[in-house]
């Protein structure tokens, strides 16, 4: 480990002196790119920093030890020196190891989240829009921008589907975990006998794709018709034909978008979000193993599986793949996912350090 540490370090220090070149800093891409490395191996640096350091304290007391001749009250201080400094050691070995795992090549990109009511009618719908708001309380609380491509809204308010993308800093790395099947108990507000009815809603967490990553060949691939757009109960309906659907004819795939008044703006967003469930069904075809080994971790965010439970007569939350009951349900929906998400982070990387441990 300490080898292929002492190497990213060479690295690290190749491209800090290439960043200060001046034809790196006038060549845009390239200092775009060198920057991106520089960043992921930064924290890396640091932390082996910090572990010579402690080493070099340990080395010391070691040293003054096997030296001796020291008063009782230098021998204490020694001691201490020495504890602190193995304590130390063995708890940055084991950051370093968790920086070392391999990184997830989607982290850093922007999603596209898609939500649909399943089981329980207006109930579900209802759900999905409460899932809506909590995203994008999340969303706000991070910085992030959010934008609403395609929303098929009900009579109550609730959403029988919506997708929107998320864009900022990390926002895959934190969102992934949410891919799966949210179940809801609750007594609905059109039940007049105050039974608890159960209800679910599907949550898909797609990484966005760039367009060099898949090159759609709009004459031959792809089937583009133009309608007018409509919306719950009359509303926001559009006059002019401004509403797009996209079918990607190798596959039969079909995006609809007809949140804007512009037709190109609909195309535009129609295409992302083609381009992002294309990208998505591409990397689960080539990543069966993977998807295997996170199985019985936190899960493959499959489409069939419940990964999570909001009951609120007890106001709670459980998480199935992991374990965790926590009794914070208002907080949760008003955007406060964090401790989820931690929980969920925490659990995949022991799982991967493990496996990697084994081999």
């Amino acid at each position: 480990m300490f080898e292929k540490l002492r190497a990213l370090e060479d690295k690290f220090n190749e491209i800090n002196e290439r960043l200060m070149q001046p034809e790196v800093v006038n060549d845009n891409k390239q200092y775009t790119e060198l920057m991106k490395e520089y960043k992921t191996l930064e924290p890396i640096v640091q932390k082996l920093g910090e572990y010579k350091a402690a080493k070099n304290a340990f080395d010391e007391a070691v040293e003054l030890t096997e030296a001796g001749g020291m008063d009782k009250e230098f021998k204490e201080m020694v001691q201490l020196q020495y504890d602190e400094s193995k304590e130390d050691m063995a708890r940055l070995e084991g950051e370093l190891k968790l920086l070392l795992l391999p990184k997830d090549p989607n982290d850093d990109k922007n999603v596209i989240i898609e939500i649909r009511g399943g089981a329980g009618g207006e109930e579900a719908a209802l759900f999905a829009n409460s899932l809506f708001r909590m995203y994008s309380m999340y969303a706000a609380a991070k910085k992030w921008d959010i934008e609403v491509m395609n929303a098929n809204e009900t009579e109550l308010g609730g959403y029988k589907e919506i997708i929107f993308s998320v864009s900022g800093e990390g926002a895959y790395s934190r969102l992934k975990y949410e891919s799966g099947v949210h179940r809801v108990q609750r007594v609905p507000e059109t039940e007049s006998q105050g039974r608890v009815h159960t209800s679910t809603v599907t949550v898909a967490v797609l990484p966005e794709a760039d367009e060099v990553e898949l090159d759609l060949n709009e004459e031959k691939d792809l089937k583009i018709d133009v309608f007018r757009s409509s919306g719950a109960g009359g509303q926001h309906i559009n006059k002019t034909s401004s509403a797009i659907r996209i079918t990607h004819i190798p596959t039969g795939m079909v995006v609809e978008c007809q949140d804007e008044r512009s037709q190109f703006k609909n195309k535009d967003k129609a295409l992302k979000v083609l381009r992002s469930r294309l990208l998505d069904m591409k990397q689960q075809a080539q990543n069966d193993e993977i998807a295997a080994n996170r199985r019985s971790q936190v899960g493959t965010g499959e489409r069939s599986e419940k990964i999570r439970t909001y009951n609120y007569p007890e106001r709670r939350i459980s998480d199935h793949r992991i374990g965790l009951t926590i009794y914070r349900l208002e907080q949760v929906l008003n955007g406060s996912l964090d401790e989820v998400i931690d929980a969920l982070a925490t659990a995949d990387q022991a799982a991967k350090l493990a496996k990697q441990e084994e081999e």
